[in-house]
């Protein structure tokens, strides 16, 4: 986990489904912290801070610009 930098947190798993997909079809080295445990407990995403999405810091840049075309150009928002 040496050189990945948070990009972006979210609260809910359900919230970066597309963008997850997205990230695994083009092969970008990421990682979603707490993603498993509060898959298992829901509640805990306040007391653990989030989902927190991890990218290789050579992927930082491109990610966030992923991100915000996304949100910006389809119905289909990534919250």
């Amino acid at each position: 986990m040496q050189n990945f930098r948070v990009v972006a947190t979210y609260t809910y798993p359900f919230e970066y489904a597309i963008l997850k997909a997205k990230l695994q079809e083009e092969g970008i080295p990421h990682i979603f912290e707490n993603e498993t445990m509060i898959q298992v407990a829901p509640f805990y995403s306040n007391a653990l801070g989030g989902i927190h999405l991890k990218v290789h810091e050579d992927y930082v840049d491109y990610v966030k610009q992923l991100i915000t075309d996304f949100n910006n150009s389809s119905p289909l928002n990534i919250v």
